[in-house]
C-alpha cells in the first residue's frame, strides 16, 4: 500500500512541474498553438506614415511645391513640403510619405489604371512603397473630386457671383447635391478596399496599421466683409457661402462617415473645422485664416503651359491650415480606436472631439 502511494505522489510531483513549465514558458494567458502577438507591421525599413487621395492632402494651396510635382513633364499634383503628413508628430515614426495628387479622383487612388497628372495608381505607388518602409498607419481624403466635383460646384458659385440678378448656384445644385454625395460612396469604398488588398499582399493583417478617411473642411462661410466678396477675395454671394459651409460639405462628410465604416476604416470629420477661419474671414488680417483666398498665379499667365494652372491653389488649406489638421491628426492618430471631429479648442487650436458632429 505504501508503495502504491508513494507512486501517486511522484505521479503528482511530475504533473504540477509540468503545469509549472506550461505557464513561465507560455504565460498565464497563452494558449497551446497560438502564435505570439506581431511586433508591428512586417518587412524591413522605417515606420511609415502614408498620405493618399487628392488636393487636400497633397498641399494644394500650402505653397512651395516639389519641383517633380509643379509642372514638370505635366506633372501638376502639388504636393508640399507643408501638406499636413510631413507636419504630424508621432512617436516612433521615421518617415513621411505623401502620394496624393490634386485633383485625384478615387479611382486613381484605387488599383487600375486611371492615371492624374501623369502619375499612376497611388495604390501601386503604395505596393511598391512597402517593399522597403513598415507602414503604420494610411490617412485617405478622396471623393469630392468624383461625383460631387466640388471644385466644380465653386467655380459654379464664382460664376453665379458675376451675375447678381440671376439665382445664387446653390439653388440648382442642392436639388442633386445627396444623389452625387450617394454616387460617390461606393467609389470610395473601392478605394479604401483597394489599399486595404495591397497591405493585405504585403503580408500585413488589419491590426499592423490604421487606415484612417477623412472629410472636408469648409474653405469658404458666411460672414465676410462685403469689400472682399470681390476679386480682391472671395467673390461668391452670401446664399452660396451659408449653403457651402452649412450644407453642402456637412453631407459629404455624412457620406464619407458611411464609405468608412462600410470600408472598415476610422473616419476623422473636418467638415466643422474651419469655422471662424475660412478664406477672407479675417479681414484685414489674413494671418487668422487657415484658406487660401482667389488666388491668381500672374507670372504663370505668361506661361501656356502654366496659365491653365494659375488659379489652382484657390480655396484650398494654406501651410497654418495644414498645420491645424495636422495637430488634431496626430493627436487622433495617438487613440487607436473609435471615429473624431476635428474641432476648436480652447487654445484656439484642432484638436479630435471623441464624437463626430455631422450625423
Amino acid at each position: 500500500m505504501r508503495k502504491l502511494k508513494w507512486q501517486w505522489g511522484v505521479a503528482a510531483l511530475l504533473f504540477v512541474g509540468a503545469l509549472v513549465a506550461v505557464f513561465v514558458l507560455a504565460g498565464p494567458e497563452s494558449q497551446v498553438g497560438r502564435p505570439n502577438p506581431r511586433q508591428g507591421p512586417p518587412g524591413t525599413g522605417p515606420l511609415t506614415l502614408v498620405s493618399m487621395g487628392d488636393s487636400t492632402v497633397s498641399g494644394e494651396g500650402a505653397g512651395v511645391y516639389t519641383p517633380e510635382t509643379n509642372g514638370a513633364n505635366g506633372n501638376w499634383c502639388h504636393r508640399s513640403p507643408n501638406a499636413f503628413v510631413n507636419l504630424t508628430k508621432l512617436t516612433g515614426i521615421d518617415a513621411r510619405i505623401n502620394l496624393a495628387c490634386s485633383g485625384a479622383p478615387a479611382a486613381q487612388v484605387g488599383l487600375g489604371d486611371v492615371k492624374q497628372w501623369t502619375e499612376p495608381s497611388q495604390s501601386q505607388q503604395l505596393a511598391a512603397l512597402l517593399k522597403d518602409h513598415r507602414v503604420t498607419a494610411v490617412v485617405v481624403a478622396v471623393g469630392a473630386n468624383d461625383d460631387p466635383h466640388f471644385s466644380a460646384l465653386v467655380n459654379g458659385c464664382f460664376k453665379a457671383w458675376f451675375s447678381a440678378s440671376g439665382p445664387p448656384c446653390s439653388e440648382a445644385i442642392r436639388k442633386s447635391w445627396q444623389s452625387t454625395v450617394d454616387a460617390m460612396v461606393p467609389k470610395v469604398v473601392n478605394a479604401l478596399g483597394d489599399i486595404k488588398k495591397v497591405l493585405a499582399d504585403a503580408g500585413y493583417v488589419p491590426s499592423d496599421y490604421q487606415l484612417v478617411l477623412q472629410s472636408y473642411a469648409a474653405p469658404i462661410g458666411p460672414g465676410i466683409p462685403e469689400n472682399l466678396r470681390t476679386l480682391n477675395g472671395c467673390p461668391f454671394r452670401v446664399e452660396d457661402l451659408a449653403w457651402v459651409s452649412q450644407e453642402a460639405v456637412k453631407s459629404l462628410a455624412v457620406g464619407l462617415k458611411l464609405a468608412a465604416k462600410q470600408a472598415g476604416a476610422r473616419f476623422l470629420d473636418l467638415s466643422r473645422s474651419g469655422g471662424g477661419h475660412e478664406a477672407c474671414s479675417g479681414g484685414a488680417d489674413t494671418g487668422r485664416e487657415w484658406f487660401t483666398r482667389l488666388t491668381l498665379q500672374l507670372q504663370d499667365l505668361k506661361d501656356l503651359d502654366r496659365a491653365p494652372h494659375a488659379l489652382q491653389e484657390s480655396f484650398h488649406p494654406n501651410a497654418a491650415g495644414h498645420a491645424q489638421m495636422a495637430r488634431c491628426l496626430s493627436e487622433f492618430l495617438g487613440t487607436p480606436d473609435g471615429n473624431a471631429a476635428c474641432l476648436t479648442g480652447a487654445d484656439g487650436n484642432l484638436h479630435p472631439a471623441p464624437e463626430v458632429t455631422a450625423n
